[in-house]
């Protein structure tokens, strides 16, 4: 019988990275690529997911992402991602993507918004447990009820999505 894993609250792995965007990171309408934005997203979740869970974490799943404003050259990003729900192998990550100017004290405006879920995985691949999240505060207890409404949702798109079609 396996032993129980201790449990960690989010703050434990929570992690934000920040990286001025430059002109390699620009797309054809010389704005910062979506695709950069998704890549360090994937990254930061999957050091909070490695964090969370003591070893490598693969991303299974990418959903809700949504990118609100234009990423300048010379913008500093901002991810923050933090662990909202855990479960046997799998867990939520929750994304948030800032951006301010590398020369002015202005406000930070949201970029980016996104939820991750993320498998761990031992050295051959195969899903591993992961330790129990442990809410701290009020709003982690609401992001993680609403993160199991997020994984209902997905669990019913896969079953919905499988259905061999009715014409």
């Amino acid at each position: 019988m396996t032993a129980e894993l201790e449990g960690r609250p989010p703050s434990a792995s929570e992690l934000t990275l920040s990286q001025i965007m430059d002109q390699h990171h620009t797309n054809l309408m010389g704005t910062v690529h979506g695709g950069r934005i998704l890549n360090l997203i994937d990254s930061v979740a999957g050091v909070v997911a490695a964090r969370h869970s003591d070893g490598p974490a693969v991303t299974a799943a990418m959903d809700e992402t949504a990118f609100l404003q234009a990423v300048r050259v010379g913008d500093v990003v901002h991810v923050l991602a933090r662990i909202t729900w855990a479960g046997r192998s799998s867990m939520e990550v929750a994304v948030t993507v800032t951006a301010d100017r590398w020369d002015r004290a202005v406000p930070a405006t949201m970029v980016a918004t996104s939820h991750l879920v993320m498998v761990a995985v031992d050295d051959d691949g195969k899903p591993r447990r992961i330790p129990p999240l442990l809410p701290e505060t009020d709003e982690d207890r609401r992001n993680f009820r609403r993160a199991e409404i997020r994984r209902e949702h997905r669990l019913a798109l896969r079953r919905a999505l499988a259905e061999p079609e009715h014409l």
